[in-house]
């Protein structure tokens, strides 16, 4: 691989590649803090990277912390994962217990036993989530930001699941105005093309990163149920205009954001000069490696390593937080419900006010002193 420039990292945060003994992987990871103090590990969602973490690092490593955060399998400067497109990719490699595999070698890499917490935004829920379930002898506590934990479901429940999506699919589709969920679509192999134009990736990824926060027009509010004219309710980046792309659906709904105020507003989260991190980045991987986790999480054929834990519930202490800006909440009926069912100490939830999806870039301070609460308390 060709030199990279340096990112552009805060005062006290260290990027640098480490190799996996164990794994395929050449991890790139972002540090922070001591090697000798406890160990924090922070997996970013789509699309995102370990960059997604700066602003709250600092924090958690002048509180006695050592935070570390990487690429994940698909992203970024990590290497060592399949780059093969959509039709060729072998997808199990990119399955869920693979992407805990990948955290327990890192954690190990570092030559920790322990994880002090495992801290996770968005997609990186999952793997988060699963780390502690899989291993609450070596994962003390897990931190969710904006996607929930239901737990795993029983054998039962799975296969109702399977038919009430088949149901939820066809009722999008006859809506007056046709729509399609956005999980399914990014499960295609027409995505990643689709969002990785030769031209506009900045534009495509300054509206996608503005209208998931809280200078767009978000007021999120629960849905009764899955059925498609509840799922109607959600923005169109999650519930699809039909005949769309992501792309093409982001530039319809930028359409009624004003320009000049967006940017200003989105400049104070979200500068061109960080912005242009994930561009380069995005330009030069395409989406696919990210996008190939929901092939598997959409897909019940390439779940079937997560039967082991079919009905188990989350020991560790969990902490949920999330923007009150923030749709991926209410994508679910009785989410809050549920992931008390699914966790014995559940924490939270935390909502952070001013915030939408991107809760610790949007207000990285009020995130970063709950976080270091809730370590404490705990």
């Amino acid at each position: 691989m060709s030199l990279l420039p340096p990112l552009p990292l805060p005062a006290g945060l260290r990027a640098r590649q480490l190799d996996g003994s164990a794994s395929t992987l050449s991890y790139h990871i972002i540090e922070a803090g001591h090697r000798d103090s406890p160990l924090l590990i922070l997996l970013h969602g789509f699309p995102e990277l370990a960059y997604s973490w700066r602003k709250i690092m600092p924090s958690l490593a002048a509180a006695g912390y050592y935070a570390v955060a990487f690429d994940q399998r698909g992203y970024g400067r990590t290497r060592g994962w399949d780059t093969r497109p959509f039709h060729s990719v072998d997808f199990k490699s990119f399955a869920q217990t693979s992407l805990v595999r990948d955290v327990i070698i890192l954690a190990n890499t570092l030559g920790y036993q322990k994880v002090n917490a495992i801290i996770g935004h968005d997609f990186g829920c999952v793997p988060a989530s699963l780390c502690a379930l899989a291993r609450p002898d070596m994962f003390e506590r897990v931190i969710l930001m904006g996607h929930p934990f239901f737990g795993i479901p029983g054998f039962e429940e799975a296969a109702a699941q399977k038919a009430q999506q088949l149901d939820m699919h066809k009722g999008l589709c006859e809506l007056p105005q046709p729509k399609k969920h956005y999980r399914w679509y990014y499960s295609t192999g027409d995505a990643s093309e689709d969002m990785s134009p030769p031209s506009g990736l900045k534009d495509f990824l300054r509206g996608y990163f503005h209208l998931k926060s809280a200078d767009a027009r978000n007021d999120p509010q629960p849905i009764g149920s899955t059925t498609a004219q509840e799922l109607d309710k959600l923005p169109h980046y999650y519930i699809m205009p039909v005949g769309l792309g992501m792309r093409d659906t982001i530039a319809q709904s930028m359409t009624s954001e004003e320009q000049s105020n967006m940017l200003q507003r989105s400049q104070r989260w979200l500068p061109d000069s960080d912005l242009q991190v994930y561009v380069d980045q995005f330009a030069r991987t395409t989406f696919q490696g990210g996008l190939n986790w929901y092939r598997v999480s959409t897909d019940p054929a390439l779940q079937r390593d997560l039967d082991i834990f079919a009905g188990k519930n989350m020991e560790v202490p969990c902490l949920f937080m999330a923007g009150t800006k923030d749709w991926l909440l209410h994508q679910t009926p009785n989410s809050v419900e549920r992931m008390k069912r699914a966790c014995s100490d559940f924490h939270g939830p935390i909502m952070v006010e001013d915030a939408g999806h991107w809760v610790q870039q949007e207000q990285p301070e009020k995130v970063a002193e709950e976080v270091l609460k809730f370590l404490k308390e705990t």
